[in-house]
């Protein structure tokens, strides 16, 4: 064998262990690989709070008005602007005044519940009271207790803080009115009866008051 083949089959068997070498080192790739790229930190989920939107998550207010409705978004406005209100609360006061109400007016004394009371409402159930008197008529009454008391609706006045809230209530009592004789002229002194009434409470929120007066009844 000549040198130059010799030599020439030297440098090809160098070659070979140099190519095997690199394959060890570096690895091999099949077809396309994308570059990898480090994945950033995962970011939390945010969520918006949208202002204005309290009725559609607020219990408070759902239970007693239909979401999206005028009822529902003036309730909703009340308590943005007075925090201490809440329905379920305002209901609760809202049923021991009617009792206590209603009764004043029957026993034909209204002293204890006068700052409950509009002016206009006050004049007119003392005129009704007064009215008994001069007939020489008067009233025997048992409170038997409110079967139902429900939000009728709700309205709210941006620009003066007014809210009004009516209310159905059906409250069950016996009551008889009765003459100068004593006779019985209305009523029933054994029997109960149900008395079904509308009545629409205001006040100005955010105010130290925390008092509703009853305006309108019906």
């Amino acid at each position: 064998m000549s040198n130059p083949l010799l030599q020439l089959l030297v440098l090809a068997g160098i070659a070979i262990f140099l190519i095997l070498r690199l394959r060890n080192v570096l690895g091999t790739r099949d077809g396309f690989e994308p570059p990898q790229v480090d994945q950033p930190a995962r970011q939390p989920a945010r969520f918006e709070v949208i202002e204005g939107s309290a009725e559609e998550v607020d219990h408070d207010v759902l239970d007693h008005a239909e979401a999206g409705s005028p009822t529902a978004k003036a309730l909703a406005a009340m308590k943005r602007q007075d925090r201490s209100f809440g329905v379920n609360d305002f209901l609760g006061g809202a049923r021991q005044a009617y009792e206590m109400i209603l009764m004043a007016f029957e026993r034909g004394d209204l002293s204890e519940v006068r700052p409950f009371l509009s002016d206009p409402v006050a004049e007119a159930f003392q005129s009704v009271i007064d009215q008994r008197t001069a007939q020489g008529q008067t009233v025997e009454a048992q409170y038997l207790g409110t079967r139902d008391t429900a939000l009728a609706s709700a309205e709210f006045d941006s620009s003066t803080g007014v809210a009004e809230i009516s209310v159905r209530f059906v409250g069950e009592l016996i009551a008889a009115t009765r003459n100068a004789e004593g006779d019985v002229v209305e009523g029933d002194p054994k029997t109960p009866r149900k008395q079904k009434d509308l009545w629409t409470f205001a006040r100005t929120m955010g105010q130290d008051d925390p008092n509703w007066q009853l305006v309108a009844t019906g």
